[in-house]
């Protein structure tokens, strides 16, 4: 990612799209309100702290923001009611599961996401330091037009939906049992095709034969196999050394068969042995072998001890998004009856996405 989208507050709508409730629920909406949701209300000046917002994203892209009246207003308009009324709901339900986060949650949090995306630096060179961090911190706030405190609300509501997550499915288990049946209706998974004979070896590929007797007489005088393949080999395997796993047979996990003179002397050599120039349909060849011959292995199936483990966290994933669903799906069958917008500002229904 080479741009980090710190606060997407519309990539958050876009996760957690969902149906927006019926008039049913509060008598009234206060006049500088856009909505109530159960104990709580949406003001007007929260609405329009998200729109500019999106406003600035839409400048710092160098975008026209759509105009009032148009369809792609009416839709973000929608999706920010929708993302506000989500994070009301979540914000009640914490409360509901005693769930809290702290400033020094939200700070740790974004310190960990600056460090990853702008204190990383290639092997060998110095760390970033802290000030050159905030730097392009700063620079990307800039590009995508947002503020730290929109990227701290946004870090907050995050965390508040992980923590709840924790708290719903905190109980949720997988068995041995169902790793097992998964294990048994889905062997098929789990075997591993019969190997050919394989062996590592390298080589330097080269179009006459006195060229290549060159080369062999460097290499047996102490020449570098690496350096001398860059400088002289015709085959892309050059600029990795020459390095090869050839195999007796083509298969899909050992997909390199070479041709039969090659093959002859590559499984003939005895381990670090350089072999005189080989000739064959590309040229001329010196082959060395890094490593004994690896014997063929027939097919065989993974046994379930050492897949288990495996199988039990990827079940446990499962159980834990299908518990939260079911969970935010009631949760938000439960809000619909007690939400009402005002006049103008209620969304159009939408199906319910789910998500932990």
């Amino acid at each position: 990612m080479k741009h980090l989208r710190l606060v997407p507050i519309l990539a958050f709508v876009a996760l957690f799209v969902a149906a927006c409730g019926g008039d049913s629920g509060p008598n009234s909406v206060p006049s500088d309100a856009v909505a109530v949701v159960g104990g709580e209300t949406i003001s007007k000046a929260e609405f329009a702290q998200v729109l500019a917002q999106a406003q600035r994203s839409y400048k710092a892209q160098h975008k026209a923001f759509p105009k009032p009246g148009t369809a792609t207003y009416g839709t973000i308009r929608a999706q920010i009611m929708q993302f506000l009324v989500e994070r009301s709901e979540y914000s009640q339900k914490a409360k509901d599961l005693g769930i809290k986060v702290s400033d020094k949650d939200v700070e740790d949090r974004l310190n960990q996401i600056k460090q990853q995306y702008f204190g990383t630096t290639n092997p060998g060179q110095k760390p970033k330091s802290n000030a050159e961090i905030e730097k392009l911190y700063a620079q990307q706030l800039k590009s995508q037009g947002l503020t730290d405190k929109d990227v701290k609300d946004g870090l907050r509501a995050q965390l508040i939906r992980e923590k709840i997550s924790e708290k719903v499915t905190k109980d949720v288990k997988a068995s041995d049992d169902d790793a097992k049946k998964y294990y048994d209706d889905h062997k098929q998974q789990y075997e591993q095709p019969a190997q050919p004979a394989s062996r590592d070896v390298r080589h330097i590929l080269v179009k006459s034969h006195a060229l290549a007797l060159t080369v062999y007489k460097k290499l047996k005088t102490g020449g570098d196999f690496s350096k001398l393949a860059l400088k002289y080999s015709t085959d892309s395997s050059k600029t990795t050394g020459g390095r090869l796993t050839v195999c007796k047979e083509k298969t899909v996990t050992c997909p390199l068969k070479t041709v039969a003179p090659f093959e002859k002397v590559a499984f003939s050599l005895k381990v670090n042995e350089i072999s005189k120039p080989v000739h064959t349909q590309f040229g001329w060849h010196v082959i060395q072998a890094l490593g004994p011959v690896n014997p063929p292995k027939k097919a065989s199936t993974i046994p379930f001890d050492q897949v288990k483990a495996a199988i039990k966290q990827q079940q446990l994933q499962q159980k834990k998004q299908d518990a939260y669903n079911n969970w935010w799906n009631d949760t938000k069958k439960d809000f619909a009856k007690k939400t009402k917008y005002q006049v103008g500002y209620k969304p159009q229904a939408t199906q319910t996405t789910t998500t932990g």
